[in-house]
């Protein structure tokens, strides 16, 4: 059985496991638009959109 608090998004997931063995100091510039971009192309993908995935940047 699944566990419920998993995220749904792969992409998510891996962020979870990368962001608990890499400290906030050593991560770079532009570290969570790059998670955000990674996550809306898996979501996009999961969800069989097509056309334009950008992701505006907050």
């Amino acid at each position: 059985m699944a566990d419920p608090e998993a995220p749904q998004n792969p992409v998510t997931a891996a962020r979870l496991q990368v962001e608990a063995v890499i400290p906030p100091e050593k991560r770079g510039p532009g570290w969570d638009r790059h998670w955000r971009e990674l996550e809306a192309y898996a979501a996009a993908a999961a969800n069989g959109a097509e056309g334009d995935w950008t992701v505006n940047p907050r």
